[in-house]
């Protein structure tokens, strides 16, 4: 071992200190990062676990990890184009101009963006032979969008809303995207059998309901009053434990495509 006064003798005084005073900001970086990145992982993790019979690819799961990361950038521009639009339409401070902005703005940008990626990624993939798939592959796509939210939120405003995202935004994310997947191996069932109108309606089930999902989320938080904070509430309370129910006997009942 050697002595820390030798070490400062080796690499310079001017050096120790400035290591010295660098490590307190990387321990924070580290620790914003990792209330940022953790919700994700432990998400991910979950529905990894529950994806019993075949193991997906690492390089796929990766692919629409980054998938779901550039579909945050897609999102933002898609935003950006139906905020100068939405003020055409509703007044700014009008209930209207957040449900629209909630449903037509923030939802459509985001799933579209999301299922955009998620198809381009996986829909070719010879690894994509189970039901379960699609809500494996939906949800690496929206936890990868949501970790990089996440990461930007985090670093934006602080730890205050680690928590507060963790237990609400996180998961939401997640309970879009098991909607979708459900609907999306559905999908890909169809197409495996020739089916083309059918498996476009899937598609299309898979994204309308992840875009009402997360509308109705978003548009309870905007409007704010007492009463659409007591739906978010009730609605939270009964998603997270009927999506826990779907992803568990989807992933009981999975079978072949």
């Amino acid at each position: 071992m050697v002595p820390l006064a030798g070490t400062i003798c080796f690499i310079g005084k001017d050096e120790y200190m400035g290591y010295v005073l660098l490590a307190p900001a990387v321990w924070m970086l580290a620790v914003y990062a990792a209330a940022a990145l953790l919700p994700a992982i432990v998400l991910l993790r979950y529905i990894y676990r529950h994806d019993h019979i075949e193991k997906e690819p690492p390089a796929l799961l990766i692919r629409l990890l980054l998938g779901g990361v550039l579909s945050a950038f897609a999102a933002i521009l898609l935003e950006t184009v139906g905020m100068w639009i939405l003020p055409m339409i509703a007044a700014e401070d009008s209930v209207l101009y957040h449900v629209l902005f909630a449903f037509l703005v923030v939802a459509v940008s985001e799933e579209g963006a999301k299922l955009f990626f998620l198809k381009k990624y996986s829909w070719h993939q010879p690894a994509f032979n189970y039901m379960f798939d699609g809500i494996v592959y939906a949800v690496f796509v929206s936890l990868g969008f949501a970790a990089f939210e996440n990461v930007k939120y985090v670093f934006d405003y602080g730890l205050s809303v680690a928590f507060s995202r963790a237990f609400l935004a996180v998961p939401a994310h997640m309970a879009f995207a098991v909607f979708m997947g459900i609907f999306y191996g559905r999908a890909r069932w169809h197409a495996h059998r020739g089916n083309n109108a059918m498996a476009k309606s899937s598609m299309a089930a898979g994204f309308i309901s992840a875009v009402l999902l997360h509308g109705f989320y978003d548009a309870c938080l905007m409007v704010g009053t007492n009463l659409s904070l007591i739906a978010f509430v009730g609605f939270v309370i009964f998603m997270y434990f009927f999506v826990s129910r779907v992803v568990k006997t989807a992933a009981k009942g999975d079978h072949p495509l």
